[in-house]
């Protein structure tokens, strides 16, 4: 895992993202429960957050 400030990765408009590679799932965020739940539920259980996903037509 690594964390790094990256600027607004050109999705400003979305707000906060975090993005998870290699997958390169996109997610946006409003506060720590919101990040608790990614890092929980994608990177522990293997699922995706549906309700905070950046669809891919809106992160391009």
């Amino acid at each position: 895992m690594r964390v790094n400030i990256a600027g607004c990765l050109d999705r400003c408009e979305h707000g906060p993202v975090l993005v998870i590679y290699p997958e390169a799932v996109w997610y946006t965020y409003v506060d720590r429960d919101d990040l608790d739940e990614i890092l929980q539920r994608h990177l522990i259980d293997g699922e995706r957050v549906e309700r905070l996903l950046i669809k891919p037509q809106d992160a391009s």
